[in-house]
């Protein structure tokens, strides 16, 4: 998924993708948004020992 993709799905400029990409502190409700555009894409966000990401298992 592309930036711009990332962003028109998550209803944020490509900047906003560009400056979370850098590290740069984002407001909740925008990481909120982006998150879900990625849980929706099938990925999991992982809270144990070493967080991280991986894909759901699709059933």
């Amino acid at each position: 998924m592309g930036v711009r993709e990332l962003a028109d799905a998550a209803k944020v400029a490509p900047s906003t993708i560009t400056r979370l990409e850098a590290g740069e502190d984002l407001k909740p409700r925008t990481v909120e948004a982006i998150k879900a555009v990625f849980e929706s894409a099938g990925v999991e966000f992982t809270n144990g020992d070493a967080p991280g990401v991986r894909l759901r298992k699709i059933t």
